[in-house]
């Protein structure tokens, strides 16, 4: 049996995701979960639908996060960490409140929380510490001894999580054909957002344009490209670019997109692409449908060679990533002096994210922060 690890203070660890339909009945209900308080009518959110139907209405998002569970599991376990891990969703079943209570059911006292986006942004992160307030709000109101409640910090820059998008960036461009392979240039991919939400990402005073949501994806996909031209001695040209922009068209978000990328790449002479999705943990909806559905015909409408490189998912590595993240926490809050373990120029993001962080265009209370309601 391995050496016991210690996680204390911590006595459970919730994985915090999105949420996802699990058949066509789903779908609808689901949206109306994700666009409550937007009066957007029923026919135009079976409109949205249409993506998830192409796949049966189940998006696998759900199927992921069991699989991440299972890894996770399997990893403490090999390795002697007795931690339980419980799962919750902000927009679907198993919902974060229904979670909570039963982690208090369970005697849980203090939660250590992974959300499932590894950057700084409002819907990546403040967002969740947003749903984590109001779940923690409605069991005080059912007079529930709440849980101190912290959130891991990102880890968009961890080896455990840029190692396995290394790896698949090598595996594509070596699934192209040999005459286009050395001359594939690579399209880092991550979900748009406004650029007012962009901006304000992260400390403010602390970023320039684009905020430390830009910041932060454009040190990863320097470093994967770095890695793969070390490891195959070719220097592919890359460029940062988005996808899955949902917003008004007259509110600026930020651009290229990757459709209008693969036609200007095409344009400029561009022999192939290789499509990084590396603002994405898993291969959920939004990779399998703006990627893997509407990227990939429009190159093949251009007639351009692509592939998209896979995601983290449940790899080993990102597990062994989320345990020494854990122990990393639980040494910080034992008072113990720790070394954060991160690549790059920009270091080991904040614990404790601060006052007016990656702030709400209406504020609302946020768990897990320095301006968190709950200590």
């Amino acid at each position: 049996m391995p050496d016991a690890l210690d996680a204390t203070p911590y006595d459970a660890l919730l994985l915090l995701s999105f949420g996802g339909p699990e058949g066509p009945d789903d779908v609808v209900p689901f949206l109306e979960n994700v666009t409550r308080g937007r009066g957007i009518p029923k026919e135009r959110l079976k409109e949205v639908g249409q993506h998830y139907f192409l796949f049966g209405g189940v998006s696998p998002i759900n199927d992921q996060n069991r699989a991440l569970l299972d890894a996770l599991r399997k990893d403490f376990a090999d390795h002697g960490l007795d931690l339980p891990v419980y799962w919750g969703n902000r927009n679907w079943a198993p919902y974060l409140t229904d979670t909570l209570r039963e982690m208090v059911a369970d005697g849980r006292r203090r939660i250590l929380v992974l959300a499932t986006s590894a950057y700084a942004s409002y819907s990546g992160c403040r967002q969740y510490r947003e749903n984590l307030a109001d779940s923690l709000a409605a069991l005080q109101a059912e007079g529930l001894d709440l849980p101190k409640v912290d959130k891991l910090r990102h880890y968009f820059n961890h080896p455990g999580f840029l190692e396995p998008m290394i790896d698949g960036v090598i595996e594509s461009l070596a699934d192209l054909p040999e005459d286009v392979r050395d001359g594939a240039h690579l399209a880092f991919s991550t979900h748009s957002v406004p650029t007012a939400a962009a901006d304000s990402s992260g400390p403010v005073e602390d970023h320039g344009d684009g905020g430390a949501y830009v910041e932060e994806h454009l040190d990863v996909a320097r470093l994967i490209a770095d890695a793969v031209r070390e490891r195959t001695g070719i220097d592919h040209p890359w460029q940062l670019v988005y996808q899955s922009r949902s917003g008004a068209p007259h509110i600026p978000w930020l651009e290229p997109d990757i459709c209008d990328h693969l036609e200007e790449r095409h344009a400029a002479g561009a022999p192939a692409v290789v499509m990084a999705p590396i603002g994405f943990v898993s291969d959920h909806m939004e990779v399998l449908y703006d990627l893997d559905t509407e990227a990939t015909a429009k190159a093949a409408e251009l007639g351009l060679p692509v592939r998209r490189s896979a995601t983290v998912g449940a790899d080993p590595r990102f597990a062994a990533a989320i345990r020494e993240l854990v122990l990393e926490r639980a040494a910080v809050e034992s008072g113990q002096q720790v070394t954060p373990c991160a690549l790059g120029a920009l270091g080991a993001g904040h614990n404790l994210c601060p006052v007016g962080c990656c702030p709400a265009r209406a504020p609302r209370p946020a768990a897990a922060g320095a301006d968190s309601p709950y200590a």
